[in-house]
This record gives C-alpha cells, structure tokens and sequence, in this order.
C-alpha cells in the first residue's frame, strides 16, 4: 500500500522535487490537488514544501541550492559560530549576487552531488567551512565532526580537497579533543597563538591541555562534574598537581562558551607571569 502524500512529505523534512514525488507513484493530479488545498507549496515550479519544512532548506530550494557551511554544521550539532546569513551552495554558472540573509558558496566540494537535492554532503560541508571560516573556527568544526564519528581523520586525508584552505585546516584538525568543550577552547588558544598539548600524562594521570611545561588547563563539562563525588575528584587532582609544581587553570562550560575573552585574557596573563616555564615552579 503507498504511503499517503502527507505522511511521505513528513518523512522528507517536508520537501520534495516533483521529479522525486512522480518516481514514488504520486500522480501530476495528485500533487497539484494538493497544492489547490493548501497542503503543499510550490517554489520554483518543481520543489513542493510543507509547513514543516525548515527557513534554511527553503532557501535553499529557491535559488536551487543546498545548505551548506556553518548551516548545515550547525543542523548536525557541530562545533560551530553562529551565523546570521543562510550558508548555501550554488552551481559555478549561478549569479553571484547574493540575496540579502544568505551567503552563497559557489565553489565545488570532494564530493559529486546529485541534482534535486537541498542537503550538502558532509565532506563538502567542511570544504566550505574551510574556504569560509577563520582557521580556527573551521578547526573546531572539522575536529567536532571527527569527533562525533560522522568522518575519519583518514577518511579525510584521503580526500582530494583541491583546495588550499581545506589542506592547511586538515593540517590542524586532530581526533584527541574529547569534547566540544575542548574544541572551542582550543579555537580560542589558536586565536591568539597559544600552543597546547592535549591529554597530556601527568604523574600517571591525564590533564586536558598543558601549555608549555607547568600550565595545566582543566575543562568542567557540566555532565562530568555536576555532583560533589565529581567535585572533589577535582579538587584532589588540582591539589596533586600543584604540589608537583603545576599552576592549574579551570574553566567551565559557560566560560569557554560564552565568556571566550576572559579565558583568553586569563591564560594571556599566566604566561606573562611566567607560570608556563617550569623553572618559576
């Protein structure tokens, strides 16, 4: 038995080229019914929309595009700014006269795509990203993706890029960050030029960054460290630390996401005091 229009548009995030809607048996009368009653949308003559279907991939549909960039990374949860335009891919021959809210890409990613379709592939999502974005913003994307197991970092390297902002963040992009949180933290560092080493071993025991020899940085994720058992966990391991001679730094999630200047600044000013040299221990 077929699946009725509605239920089959649902199913699609609410959006269909009629090309694809004729393949699934659903008739020209059926679908302009449809449109008649108010159930479905044309835009551009071929793409049909329902309420459900979301602001960006609208977009998308109407200058036959595909959402692309900190969009489409932001849609998939990835470590990503926000963004105030609409990121969308466009072919080589469109106009490049953006439509004011949407920022168009229109150069073209690793992977072959098929013609009626609003959604980037993953691997070109990351080659705007890369063309688009400050190095350390598009990092934080590409090492989120790794992350969330959505991509290999040889997956990656196998790639054919074309591209030399995508080999230079690929560069950069590491699979040893083991949470958002480290991601965004490690953006901020690269912003200003601070090196850091991840899941460092002190004393038998790892520490989410060292800069330099003596500066230990510990992230509070709030799903780890949300209880008082996990709280002196912390307090011990700090105390440990410094009795060997560390100076440690702990931020949370709430200041490495939304107060990244007084992370930077307080890390600024431990260097300058020297605490990163070991021989001020």
């Amino acid at each position: 038995m077929r699946t009725p229009l509605a239920t089959w548009m649902r199913d699609h995030a609410g959006i269909a080229h009629s090309r694809d809607l004729r393949a699934e048996g659903y008739s020209p009368h059926e679908i302009r019914k449809a449109v008649d009653a108010g159930h479905l949308q044309r835009v551009r003559r071929s793409w049909l929309l329902t309420a459900q279907c979301t602001p960006d991939r609208r977009a998308a549909a109407e200058i036959s595009g595909r959402v692309t960039c900190v969009t489409a990374a932001q849609r998939l949860g990835l470590c990503a700014a926000d963004a105030d335009d609409i990121h969308l891919a466009v072919p080589p021959t469109s106009s490049r006269i953006a439509a004011p809210g949407r920022k168009l890409h229109w150069g073209t990613g690793p992977v072959p795509v098929v013609r009626f379709t609003v959604d980037e592939p993953l691997l070109n999502m990351l080659y705007h990203v890369a063309r688009c974005l400050e190095p350390a913003a598009a990092v934080a994307v590409w090492e989120s993706a790794l992350r969330k197991r959505l991509v290999t970092l040889a997956q990656l390297r196998r790639t054919e890029w074309h591209s030399s902002a995508a080999r230079t963040v690929l560069e950069r992009a590491g699979a040893h960050s083991d949470s958002i949180l480290e991601t965004r933290f490690l953006a901020i560092m690269r912003s200003c030029g601070v090196q850091v080493r991840q899941q460092m071993l002190i004393d038998g025991h790892p520490v989410d960054a060292l800069i330099g020899e003596s500066l230990v940085v510990q992230l509070d994720g709030f799903e780890f460290h949300s209880n008082p058992r996990d709280r002196r966990k912390d307090l011990r391991q700090d105390t440990r630390l410094a009795l060997l001679g560390y100076t440690v730094l702990r931020f949370d999630y709430q200041q490495v996401t939304f107060d990244q200047e007084y992370v930077q600044q307080t890390i600024l000013n431990a260097i300058a005091q020297g605490l990163h040299v070991p021989t001020r221990r």
